[in-house]
């Protein structure tokens, strides 16, 4: 199975606007951000064109809350900052045991589990909305339920759930494209300038949108690219 998959598949629908979704798994702004993604699928299908891609947050989750939070009280006050955020969004569900009963080690091997689906579903060996679902599924297992997703057998049970078949997704982890197509996300997360999760990249790199950003603002920018959608037409100079 090795070289019969891209490092990165490509978009396959034509849309006017594409967009580059860069997030961290275990990036509780990119759970909350969840539902606007879905709601731009859902307001402008046809027309956008979202592509999953992975940065690292959370490669080290030990160093990141001891650098961090250590001072301020680790994990436990870390816990507490994760569930005040997710209070100012009622329609989001959040077990309040997360970072406390499970602490992933690291987003880097949900990350490339993920990546092998992509590229299975790419590869047809999966069927289409696979990675999505995968991916959502994921997320709803830490935040959601406070599974610990840094674990492979979790990987794997949260996959099945998704309808995931692991004989397709195996041979990629084990022969290391998917890990290819992982560190080929890093790289184009460090290239277009992401500087942390979640982050919209549109209109070949010109518009990035990073953080905590409220659905009407990803809506007025994809309804400007989507009035004009041709490069050229973005700058005056």
């Amino acid at each position: 199975m090795t070289g019969e998959a891209p490092i990165w598949p490509a978009m396959t629908q034509d849309a006017k606007v594409p967009i580059t979704y860069f997030s961290d798994i275990l990036c509780v702004w990119a759970f909350i951000a969840q539902l606007r993604v879905e709601e731009a699928k859902a307001r402008f299908a046809g027309d956008v064109a979202f592509a999953f891609r992975f940065c690292s947050v959370f490669g080290d989750t030990a160093h990141k809350i001891a650098s961090q939070w250590g001072g301020r009280g680790g994990y436990k006050r870390f816990n507490a900052h994760v569930v005040e955020a997710a209070k100012a969004f009622p329609e989001v569900q959040l077990d309040h045991r997360v970072w406390l009963t499970a602490r992933p080690a690291s987003s880097t091997g949900p990350h490339v589990f993920l990546k092998a689906v992509q590229l299975a579903e790419h590869a047809g060996r999966l069927e289409a909305g696979a990675a999505e679902r995968a991916i959502w599924a994921m997320r709803r297992a830490f935040f959601q339920e406070a599974r610990d997703i840094g674990r492979w057998e979790v990987q794997c049970e949260v996959g099945r759930g998704a309808g995931v078949e692991l004989a397709a997704v195996e041979p990629l982890l084990r022969d290391g494209p998917a890990f290819a197509a992982l560190a080929a996300d890093y790289h184009a997360a460090a290239a277009m300038g992401v500087v942390g999760s979640p982050s919209f990249v549109l209109n070949d790199g010109r518009q990035k949108l990073y953080g905590n950003v409220g659905y009407r603002v990803i809506e007025a920018n994809i309804q400007e690219l989507i009035r004009q959608p041709h490069p050229d037409q973005a700058s005056w100079c």
